[in-house]
């Protein structure tokens, strides 16, 4: 799966990319949520490509790796470009702030590395719940990047740098969040997430297109868990291999491309992922006993 970068984070969010966003100092942006938020649009699993820390009022749900988080209340989420995320509001017309930036924008004048601090560990617990004094602390925080960022301070950077810190050694002094949602148990929550990055990368609607994640280690990369874990969980849960859910998925795509397409073989092919026609050719003749332009033309 492809990293979201802080480019298209701009071109969908706001349609317009900021001149300074390659700076060797690194890029910061802050912004109210309710801002960025687009109605019925939901937010894809994917890396990203730069660091999010967001500041969240109600109900939520946060997909992270392999782990599910559920949050009643006001919380503070940190998620870095190691691991694919999402999360999915549970009230209505949630509220609150986030900050986005790069790794040199941090470090360029900060001693350690961002993967030190225990809320961007890989297989940390990112999130953290905040009672009211601390929920008042870190909105007045926010409050004050927003103002700072459309300021004409030479200095601002700086200022804003030192809001971030503010905000990870509030965190830090925090117990982070353990109300897991829980799924019939860890193998189930796996295979939920593997069906879902499995069927993201569907329909082929051109054929241009292509279909990347073809193995079960590409998929294992992608959830930060090993590959043997991913197998056993997904054999548990469903009696299968992980093998054959994507032989599977890839085929009920060749055949609808067959029957309702006009691409050649080639072309469905290379979308699919095969390097040559004929190793898609093998393919489709073990799995369903006819050549693909057999059943195309049956």
């Amino acid at each position: 799966m492809e990293s979201e970068s802080i480019t298209q984070f701009y071109i969908d969010k706001r349609k317009e990319v900021p001149q300074n966003i390659n700076d060797s100092i690194g890029h910061f942006n802050v912004f109210r949520l309710e801002d960025c938020l687009q109605p019925g649009k939901q937010i894809r699993y994917a890396r990203r490509d730069y660091y999010k820390v967001t500041f969240v009022r109600g109900k939520n749900r946060y997909h992270y790796a392999d782990k599910s988080l559920e949050v009643d209340g006001t919380s503070l989420v940190f998620f870095n470009p190691q691991v694919p995320y999402t999360w999915e509001s549970l009230s209505e017309d949630p509220t609150g702030y986030f900050c986005i930036f790069t790794a040199p924008f941090f470090t360029e004048k900060t001693r350690g590395s961002l993967n030190e601090l225990p809320m961007f560990t890989p297989g940390g617990k990112p999130s953290y719940i905040l009672n009211q004094t601390q929920e008042e602390a870190i909105a007045a925080i926010f409050e004050k990047m927003l103002n700072e960022i459309n300021s004409d301070y030479a200095f601002k950077y700086d200022l804003l740098r030192g809001y971030l810190n503010e905000i990870i050694h509030l965190a830090l002094k925090t117990e982070p969040a353990e109300n897991l949602y829980t799924h019939p148990n860890a193998n189930s929550r796996i295979t939920s997430v593997f069906n879902e990055l499995l069927e993201r990368q569907f329909p082929i609607e051109t054929p241009v297109q292509r279909f990347s994640m073809r193995s079960a280690n590409d998929f294992a990369q992608t959830l930060s868990v090993h590959v043997n874990h991913l197998n056993r969980a997904i054999k548990q849960t469903t009696g299968k291999t992980t093998t054959t859910l994507i032989s599977e998925r890839l085929l009920a795509e060749a055949k609808a491309l067959l029957r309702h397409t006009d691409w050649n073989i080639a072309e469905i092919s290379n979308c699919l992922g095969f390097e040559e026609p004929s190793h898609f050719n093998n393919f489709f003749k073990k799995k369903t006993t006819q050549t693909p332009s057999h059943y195309r033309n049956v």
